[in-house]
């Protein structure tokens, strides 16, 4: 899913996605060492897409965060 994608997704969504590619991270983990995992650029694709779900997470914390301070500061 690219960046794009990811913005576009609402705070539930992205924390079910996130929780599905993890499932699917610690799947394809498994396969790997029990010898049926045949891809091995899988995994690498599942942590660049926890980590850029993480990533879009953070952004709209600080982003609340400093509205939040914003307002304070009126």
């Amino acid at each position: 899913m690219a960046r794009t994608d990811i913005a576009d997704l609402d705070d539930t969504s992205l924390d079910q996605r996130l929780t599905e590619t993890r499932e699917e991270l610690f799947n394809l983990r498994f396969r790997r060492a029990t010898g049926q995992l045949e891809n091995g650029a899988a995994i690498k694709g599942a942590r660049r897409e926890v980590a850029r779900i993480l990533t879009e997470l953070r952004r709209r914390e600080i982003v609340e965060a400093e509205a939040h301070l914003q307002e304070n500061r009126r």
